[in-house]
């Protein structure tokens, strides 16, 4: 049995507000990665829940976090059909995903 282990480290100001992020994931080959923004999701499976850590650096503009919740969620849609199979869902989120990034101008339609 093997251990990985992804480190996250985040400098932050005198009032606690991320500045600056980077991630290390050794076994991945990458090391002190430059980052504006992370949403981590960890599910607990004796509570059913998921649990969440969402950061950005206080530089991070408002249309770049448009960008990067619109990226998200299409991950997340890639996520849900890789581990259930179920394309035709995994299709509809892209669908209200594209509308939505349409809506914030995000995407041009």
């Amino acid at each position: 049995m093997a251990t990985s282990r992804i480190t996250i480290d985040v400098t932050t100001d005198e009032n606690k507000v991320p500045v600056a992020m980077n991630w290390t994931a050794e076994d991945g080959g990458i090391s002190q990665q430059a980052a504006s923004a992370m949403v981590l999701s960890m599910w607990n499976p004796k509570e059913h829940a998921a649990m969440r850590m969402d950061l950005w650096t206080k530089d991070m503009s408002v249309e770049e976090m448009r960008s990067f919740v619109v990226q998200t969620m299409m991950t997340l849609a890639d996520t849900y059909e890789r581990a259930t199979s179920d394309k035709d869902h995994a299709t509809a989120v892209r669908g209200f995903t594209q509308e939505f990034a349409k809506r914030i101008g995000v995407l041009e339609g």
